[in-house]
């Protein structure tokens, strides 16, 4: 009994890891203004029916974002 739930545990935790992977996308956007960028991110997101979390920005004289897309 213990060995099954033993296998059922990890498929389970198996199954989530390679759900998560297979949906994430990473993207790269430039704007003049974070707002712009993340508009940018945003209507990508919306595009692909997905939600999106802000990676890294950066600001020199134009904005660089990237974001992580996920369903």
């Amino acid at each position: 009994m213990k060995t099954i739930k033993t296998l059922t545990i990890a498929a389970a935790a198996g199954l989530s890891l390679m759900s998560a992977a297979s949906f994430a996308q990473s993207i790269s956007v430039e704007s003049s203004t974070l707002d712009g960028a993340e508009a940018k991110v945003a209507a990508v997101a919306q595009q692909q029916g997905a939600q999106y979390k802000i990676t890294e920005a950066n600001t020199n004289n134009r904005v660089h974002m990237t974001a992580e897309l996920y369903k």
